[in-house]
């Protein structure tokens, strides 16, 4: 089987995230993933959050704390949310570990090594009151576009346009609102991407046939439009440091590397973290996963859209800069947006569903299946109360919830504890295994397609068979004249669910455990299900013990959609 690795684009340390980050990355890698280790596949799975940059020492300040310790508790924090989503990454790491540190330092030594950085003087804002050069989110003021007065020097967030500190009305400091601000003269290092232009795009044209066609256009886009050269270093205290061997003065200066040069190579440095970290007696080999693994590893990235470029044009560019067998990505799966009723989420003004806030309200696998069903792939997709409700009321409790629950208490209620006999099977069971046969590669199909609407109808689909099939056959009337005829029916259906149980783990694992345990199966420990299987539909023989679980899934009502609209607002403005 084929070695898997999988990342996801690293969430920023500043705040918990929004569904729309949720369902943007590491979720569906997180289903991949759980699919291919289903599969039996070799799969690593690594992401990690993204501790540096300005937002961050802006947030420790708010805070009173440290930026070391508003990172390890915000780190915390994340973490704690995505356990609660049951993302089984193989390691979550921290971008400012030692290793990435390290990791990066070398990447700047060979880049300089081979001619792609630069030191160059440019002219950067720098306040008198804080004695200090002001990188561009350290600077705020008025956009000259839209009149927002609390635009950054990098971008102002209500119009979203592209700014330089300079172009700020009445300029103020972020640290110190001190508005005596100078423009000096200071250098930079600067990664050479023009010199690297051809390659990356002789890169970009092997690999971006099989890409995206959103994530292919984005990174054409970039390339049309040309490499520009860019300053990979930021005046902050907070950051992997220039290293002094190769920079003396730009380190004797406090210099670190910009964040989005460090952030990627994380990647590779979350990967030796976990390697690290193994428990006595296990040794993790990081370096064959990343290092001379072109013909040994598939290597998948998932991101929303905004996260395309850096992925597919300036990180490879750095990989390629470096003259070394890194492993470069084979597949980016890049998403639109995610919006709250047509508007954007968003961190800072709190706007929208934030993924701890959902956790209060209902348990992962309701958020998880409605995300990945309704994932935005084609394009935009809107999060609205009324969509969710519906949601999960029709599919989750309605067709997969309801099966489970009629099939089990009518059988116990008229059969015992243990799974009935009944007769052998006839015409109505032969089509319903052709149909979950045919319905469970369709499912494989999309998966391995990375197809997540297409495979969440495709389960859909395999739920709803098992509706049709008991319908159809109707035991509530078969037992009134036919015993076995009705035990067959709750057989074959008893075997459906364990089959739902198994293919459906990865969108959905809390409940499908719950199924799985239904049933006291001795050496229970297959991870997929065969088409053969699938037609046989005799994985739970008669005479097996099962119990019925609690309820999988609560329909929601016209009063919780009331209270959710209530609480979090049905329009964004009001959210």
């Amino acid at each position: 089987m084929a070695r898997h690795l999988i990342t996801s684009a690293l969430p920023y340390i500043n705040g918990i995230k929004h569904l729309g980050n949720m369902v943007g990355s590491m979720l569906p890698a997180d289903v991949y993933s759980r699919y291919l280790r289903q599969r039996g596949h070799e799969v690593l799975y690594i992401c990690a959050t993204d501790e540096h940059g300005t937002p961050a020492e802006l947030a420790a300040k708010e805070q009173g704390l440290a930026v070391d310790a508003f990172c390890a508790q915000a780190h915390d924090a994340q973490k704690a949310v995505y356990d609660g989503f049951a993302l089984a990454f193989d390691y979550f790491g921290r971008s400012s570990s030692r290793q990435n540190v390290e990791i990066t330092q070398h990447f700047a030594r060979k880049l300089n090594e081979n001619g792609f950085i630069e030191e160059r003087a440019i002219r950067q804002v720098y306040s008198p009151a804080d004695g200090r050069f002001l990188p561009d989110r350290y600077v705020e003021g008025t956009c000259p576009h839209c009149g927002y007065d609390k635009a950054r020097g990098d971008q102002c967030e209500n119009c979203t346009r592209v700014l330089d500190p300079t172009d700020l009305i009445n300029p103020r400091s972020a640290i110190s609102g001190s508005t005596d601000l100078e423009v000096r003269e200071t250098k930079h290092l600067f990664l050479l991407q023009s010199k690297l232009q051809h390659e990356v795009e002789e890169w970009v044209a092997r690999h971006e046939e099989e890409w995206p066609q959103l994530a292919a256009s984005i990174a054409r886009k970039w390339l049309t439009e040309g490499l520009h050269d860019r300053a990979i270093t930021r005046d902050l205290d907070w950051g992997v440091p220039v290293p002094a061997d190769t920079w003396p003065d730009l380190a004797a200066e406090g210099k670190v590397f910009y964040v989005w040069f460090d952030a990627p190579i994380e990647y590779i440095g979350a990967t030796k973290e976990w390697a690290d970290s193994a428990p006595d007696g296990e040794t993790r080999d990081w370096k064959s996963w990343w290092y001379e693994a072109d013909e040994t590893v598939r290597y998948t990235e998932f991101m929303a859209k905004d996260n395309v470029p850096f992925h597919t044009v300036m990180f490879p560019a750095t990989q390629l800069g470096v003259r070394e067998p890194w492993k470069k990505v084979d597949y980016v799966k890049a998403f639109n947006w995610l919006t709250y009723y047509g508007g954007k989420f968003s961190t800072s003004q709190k706007r929208g569903v934030f993924t701890d806030q959902a956790l209060d309200i209902l348990p992962a696998d309701y958020w998880r299946y409605f995300l990945i069903a309704n994932a935005p792939e084609s394009d935009d997709s809107s999060f609205t109360w009324e969509h969710f409700t519906a949601t999960v009321n029709k599919d989750l409790a309605d067709t997969l919830g309801n099966f489970v629950n009629r099939v089990l208490s009518f059988s116990k209620k008229r059969f015992g504890e243990e799974v009935p006999a009944g007769g052998e099977p006839g015409e109505a069971e032969t089509r319903l295994g052709e149909e979950i046969a045919s319905l469970l590669a369709e499912y494989e199909t999309q998966m391995e397609a990375l197809q997540f609407r297409k495979a969440a109808a495709a389960l859909r689909a395999l739920w709803s068979a098992g509706n049709s099939y008991l319908e159809e056959k109707a035991p509530w009337l078969e037992i009134k004249t036919d015993k076995d005829a009705a035990a067959l029916t709750l057989r074959t259906a008893m075997n459906l669910i364990r089959l739902y149980a198994v293919v459906s783990e990865p969108f959905i694992p809390a409940t499908t455990a719950a199924m799985r345990q239904a049933f006291s199966l001795a050496d229970d420990t297959a991870s997929w299900v065969t088409p053969e299987e699938a037609r046989a539909l005799t994985a739970v023989p008669a005479g097996t013990p099962f119990t019925v679980p609690p309820v999988l899934f609560a329909k929601l009502t016209d009063e919780d959609l009331e209270a959710y609209k209530e609480r979090f607002g049905g329009e964004p403005q009001a959210a």
